[in-house]
């Protein structure tokens, strides 16, 4: 995951240029998609494990879970209409899909990153003034580049004061092992890599700006509409799942190790991971997070960074440019250009029990 929207741009044009109906008319086979990161490997075990498949049975419906290797690519086919849900983070819903013209809604916010993403200086330097006037390697117009720009902002300085060096993830690990490269910004198995090197200080990480880095199951509003069946069977297994790998029992050990093996690491790996996460294993607690005044400001902050780096496409004059409703009838934005819906209303029924 965390691959970047560094093609946002490209996605919102062609998504926009895409025909769509109105309203999704109502169907009984569904198809989402999904790609390797801690918080989102729930998806390949419920498929796998048949999770998903009995609670799709109990509303009369079908869904296929489909893995994609490539999570840019995984957002531009959920645009284009190639699937009815996608595993995403909040920044990449707000400038791919929603930037696009897509109506989407967050039905599950499954997790934030809480130390899973981090910036890195080698040698001498310790704190995030030492990046003044340096090079930062990282993927650029990803969330990486957010939380550099939050770090930034907490220390006083601005991307104004550093040049960012755009790698691709590919290439970080290696990069930071040259002379050339002193500081890079990255996500976790890369940054754990990274943090091993000696002689290196993390000097910001994600748990400074807690639930702001939010991962998603984000569907079609459409769709969703047209059959609330869809969100209530997915929401459905999506809880089970969660009540099941945070058991301490030797059948939350072996979802886990299930987990760890499909995302090609252990469980100590897997279980590291977790511990840098913050998962809602409960619904009672994302719907909290849901209803908290924070997201709006969270996802205002994000709309800022977002239009400032060119992402809200093209037309955008403002970082209101795309509407965005929230819990209690909060929107942010353009209201007439309502694009992105953060909707508590299926995790409170998985908390109340009514699934």
């Amino acid at each position: 995951m965390r691959t970047p929207c560094l093609f946002s741009v490209l996605a919102a044009g062609l998504a926009a240029a895409i025909s769509f109906n109105s309203h999704a008319a109502q169907k009984d086979s569904f198809s989402v998609c999904w790609t390797i990161y801690a918080g989102w490997m729930p998806w390949e075990y419920g498929a796998a494990e048949g999770i998903v498949d009995k609670w799709a049975e109990k509303y009369g419906i079908a869904i296929d879970v489909v893995q994609l290797n490539d999570y840019v690519e995984s957002i531009n086919q959920y645009s284009a209409g190639g699937f009815d849900g996608c595993t995403m983070t909040n920044m990449d819903a707000l400038t791919i899909p929603a930037a696009g013209g897509i109506d989407s809604t967050a039905l599950i916010i499954g997790d934030f990153s809480n130390g899973n993403d981090g910036i890195v200086i080698k040698g001498e330097k310790k704190t995030l003034g030492d990046l003044k006037g340096q090079p930062v390697n990282l993927v650029e117009l990803s969330v990486s580049h957010y939380l550099l720009a939050r770090g930034l902002e907490k220390a006083g300085l601005s991307e104004k004061d550093l040049s960012v060096v755009n790698t691709s993830d590919a290439d970080l690990v290696a990069a930071f092992a040259t002379n050339d490269v002193q500081a890079v910004t990255t996500w976790n198995p890369l940054l754990a890599e990274i943090q091993a090197t000696p002689g290196v200080t993390k000097v910001f990480d994600s748990s400074q700006i807690p639930g702001e880095i939010i991962d998603l199951m984000v569907v079609n509003s459409d769709t969703l509409k047209d059959n609330p069946a869809f969100g209530k069977a997915l929401t459905g297994a999506w809880y089970e799942i969660m009540a099941t790998m945070s058991a301490d029992s030797a059948a939350g050990k072996a979802a886990r190790e299930h987990m760890a093996k499909a995302s090609g690491t252990d469980l100590a790996g897997y279980d590291a991971q977790l511990a840098a996460t913050k998962m809602f294993y409960s619904a009672k607690d994302a719907v909290a997070f849901a209803n908290s005044p924070k997201l709006p400001a969270t996802m205002s902050k994000v709309a800022s960074f977002s239009f400032s780096h060119g992402l809200l496409g093209e037309g955008a004059q403002s970082s209101d440019a795309i509407g965005m409703s929230f819990a209690k009838g909060v929107v942010t934005g353009d209201q007439g250009n309502l694009k992105l819906r953060f909707d508590p209303s299926f995790m409170q029924m998985a908390a109340d029990g009514t699934l």
